[in-house]
């Protein structure tokens, strides 16, 4: 296990309530601190982070490398965010909860005084980037919209691969993002893969251009193109080739297509492209009917076809901070590093409620606090998977 890593392996089950109802209270406390100290920007700022993210989910005694460090810390902090007028909310969730991302948006956006369209399509677009944009064999099952009175934005997002048992965080912020398709996020956390067709990454651009261009100028020749660059990938030189067949690149192109599954081209989407106007590699990607396969199949015309090659470098951060230590504040819901102690916890509880009546949003004692367990880290052995 890597320094700042979390694996998130796909885990079943359900927090019970009575650690549930300490971890919402919990969970109040860090989030109204947070927002009182560094405002709802510096909150969004903070849950964008990986790592951060991470500390919060270790402190208030979830699993420390589970899928569900990130399904069940949004769930709760969107209940949370629901009750307090903090000045920001949550939308969206795990599964059926995702799809209703975009009404809540809305009603959000209505109370906020925001543009709900303009916010409404980033989210469909964060979600359509890391599900089809960006493929390493996870699909995006869990989606959470974070907007505060500003219109300041961050997304928590979480795929699953099924065949390894896995899952893999996406995190974003408004304020770092200047282009959608160009090294978008804060933060990817997870397993980095051996590869991954990454269509928005700095060297990609090319790719990008190039994709745009085919379905927009010539949408009636994706059809033939496509299927003459799944001859070449299956091994079978066609008698007209539009570049030298090698060998050696299709083997390894085979192999990559091979995990993530087959391209293949949907008729409805150059169909589309008659009615709609495609301007931008975020204009395609919008497109109703272009999905994982559809990019699948632009990359394999684009490299056997044009000789230009998207990104295949999986962009999995690895952070240098480790968040393990904060699981020691009340310990992980199955026993790592050691079993939840419901009295301890509630004393925990009972500390800081009563620290906030008294500081009445002055932090100073809370900083002080923070400097006796700076500098300690836990035992490496202590660090094992639940």
């Amino acid at each position: 296990m890597r320094t700042g890593i979390a694996e998130l392996p796909l885990h079943g089950g359900k927090v019970p309530a009575w650690l549930l109802s300490r971890m919402e209270k919990l969970s109040k406390i860090l989030v109204t601190l947070i927002v009182e100290e560094y405002g709802t920007l510096g909150f969004l700022e903070r849950i964008s982070d990986p790592v951060y993210f991470q500390a919060i989910n270790n402190i208030i005694g979830m699993d420390w490398d589970s899928s569900g460090s990130t399904t069940v810390t949004t769930a709760i902090i969107k209940r949370v965010l629901s009750k307090e007028e903090l000045g920001v909310k949550a939308c969206g969730g795990k599964g059926v909860h995702s799809r209703e991302a975009p009404d809540e948006i809305r009603k959000v956006s209505e109370e906020f005084g925001l543009d709900a369209s303009s916010l409404v399509r980033t989210s469909r677009l964060v979600a359509k980037i890391d599900n089809t944009a960006l493929q390493s064999g996870y699909q995006l099952y869990h989606h959470v919209f974070f907007v505060d009175e500003e219109g300041n934005w961050a997304v928590v997002q979480q795929g699953m691969n099924t065949i390894d048992k896995m899952a893999r965080r996406y995190h974003w912020l408004s304020t770092k993002v200047s282009d959608f398709t160009r090294n978008p996020h804060s933060g990817i956390q997870g397993r980095r893969e051996p590869f991954a067709l990454n269509t928005v990454a700095d060297d990609s651009q090319e790719f990008r251009k190039l994709s745009v261009e085919l379905i927009k100028d010539e949408p009636e020749k994706l059809p033939t193109l496509f299927a003459e660059a799944n001859r070449l990938l299956e091994g079978y030189v066609p008698l007209t080739s539009y570049v030298p067949y090698d060998p050696h690149k299709v083997r390894e192109l085979r192999e990559k297509f091979r995990r993530l599954g087959k391209p293949s081209l949907n008729k409805d989407v150059w169909l589309q492209v008659k009615e709609v106007n495609i301007d931008s590699f975020s204009d395609l990607l919008l497109l109703k009917n272009v999905g994982p396969a559809t990019i699948r199949g632009l990359a394999l015309v684009a490299e056997l076809v044009y000789e230009v090659q998207p990104s295949w470098r999986d962009p999995v951060t690895h952070p240098p901070v480790d968040p393990f230590k904060f699981a020691y504040a009340v310990g992980g819901k199955d026993g790592v590093p050691f079993p939840i102690d419901r009295k301890q916890y509630d004393e925990l509880l009972s500390i800081l409620s009563e620290l906030m009546s008294r500081v009445k949003g002055d932090a100073k004692i809370m900083k002080r606090l923070a400097t006796l367990t700076r500098s300690w880290a836990p035992p490496p052995e202590e660090k094992i998977p639940t």
